[in-house]
């Protein structure tokens, strides 16, 4: 990619006493202790984490009120557990709760002997996960409690970052996004009672947990100034962008989408067409142009989505997600129906999608069971669409693993174009 040099007066309406540029300079440069040890991508660190929140003998000083509060929303509305529902737990004494990290390989496991219940926690803040894996543990708890009186009843819960289901059906699953509505809720009830040292902690992990989960209000608005900033200063920052660093993914990217890497623009991989969004150094966001051609029949911006990626309702990014080692993680094809404004609208759109997911062949599209709920805004719906990057710093392997996805999920890319112009005319009448 080839840009032409700014000019010095063009450099200094960029970097010298631009209000906007300092914002998102502190926005950047702010602290926070968990980001500046590398742990807000490290699944053990936030099981750590979660175990002390979740022990009502520890020293956070919500003694067992979180822990009910966690385990009551993940069985909310399920039967998995059998015996065990959300109105037990609300209505139970949870403060002999003995909370353990990697006892017999489970992630978080939590035995409350006076109520006679075992909950096996596992946490998938990116790691993939694996099928069976309750009815294993489940054998081992009873097997080693079986000494000591009944064996307690075994709930499985399932907490992940993303928008996905557990493979094992058996697991009741919550999201951290969860977390991110349950803590505050609870914090701003102990209010005085909770140490100084415990709230900053606390709102530092939360912070790092509303980025994770794309629940950030402040990330949304930086976001958005960022974009404001490289629409106004485009030239100077392509020029910048053509000669610092670059990471092993952008120079994956940049070999299998061929083409000018401009906003709207339209590159190529083999003889498949998409709309380019944008990029950093982990992921790329891109619409199939088929798509778009069907979205810009509209004729005027889709409420809801101004602000949102490519200002349209659905959105594809390959994300390259780093592992607790460091050295390995998944590359990952998302795509997702954003917020509209029209609530209808967005509903009718998930529900066609969802239809598709009935047609063989197409089992990967599935969506979260609450996707069309009112207030909901973004859904994310396609699943077997990972692959291992062993070398995160070995670009061929990462654009092999990009070629391999997108080759994988283009069927459901066509599938989903083919439903496109029907809800556009649709919407054509409704906005």
């Amino acid at each position: 990619m080839s840009v032409a040099e700014p000019s010095l007066d063009e450099f200094e309406h960029l970097f010298v006493n631009n209000e906007g540029l300092d914002r998102l300079g502190a926005y950047l440069g702010r602290f926070n202790p968990i980001r500046t040890m590398r742990m807000e991508g490290m699944e053990v660190r936030h099981s750590a984490i979660l175990a002390w929140l979740l022990d009502p003998s520890e020293t956070h000083g919500f003694s067992d009120r979180f822990l009910k509060a966690f385990l009551a929303q993940a069985l909310r509305g399920r039967s998995a557990c059998g015996r065990v529902t959300a109105i037990d737990v609300v209505q139970s004494d949870l403060r002999d709760a003995q909370v353990h990290r990697e006892w017999q390989n489970i992630d978080i496991f939590i035995l409350s002997r006076r109520n006679n219940w075992a909950f096996v926690i596992e946490n998938k803040f990116y790691a993939s996960q694996h099928e069976g894996q309750l009815a294993k543990y489940a054998q081992k708890v009873r097997a080693a409690f079986s000494s000591r009186g009944e064996p307690p009843v075994v709930c499985g819960i399932f907490l992940t970052l993303l928008d996905e289901l557990p493979q094992d059906e058996s697991f009741a699953p919550i999201r951290y996004s969860a977390i991110c509505d349950l803590l505050p809720r609870l914090m701003a009830l102990e209010g005085l009672t909770l140490g100084q040292e415990v709230s900053i902690f606390l709102e530092h992990y939360l912070e790092i947990v509303r980025e994770a989960a794309g629940m950030s209000e402040e990330r949304v608005a930086m976001e958005a100034l960022a974009r404001q900033l490289y629409r106004t200063h485009k030239k100077v920052l392509d020029f910048v962008m053509e000669y610092g660093a670059s990471t092993d993914f952008v120079l994956a990217a940049e070999t299998v989408f061929e083409g000018t890497w401009e906003p709207r623009s339209t590159v190529s991989v083999g003889s498949r067409s998409y709309r380019y969004n944008g990029h950093n150094n982990r992921s790329i966001s891109f619409l199939p142009v088929g798509w778009v051609d069907s979205f810009e029949v509209l004729g005027r911006p889709w409420r809801g989505c101004e602000q949102w990626w490519a200002g349209y309702p659905l959105i594809c990014w390959l994300e390259l997600l780093e592992s607790a080692d460091g050295a390995s993680g998944t590359l990952k094809l998302f795509a997702e129906v954003g917020p509209l404004a029209d609530h209808s609208l967005r509903s009718e759109l998930i529900g066609r999608i969802r239809q598709l997911g009935s047609v063989s062949g197409l089992e990967g599209i599935r969506f979260q069971n609450d996707a069309d709920k009112e207030g909901k805004r973004y859904s994310k719906f396609l699943r077997n669409n990972a692959v291992v990057i062993d070398d995160l710093h070995n670009a061929e392997e990462i654009s092999k693993g990009m070629v391999t996805l997108l080759d994988r999920l283009d069927p459901y890319f066509e599938a989903i174009a083919g439903i496109l112009p029907e809800f556009v005319d649709q919407a054509t009448q409704t906005l």
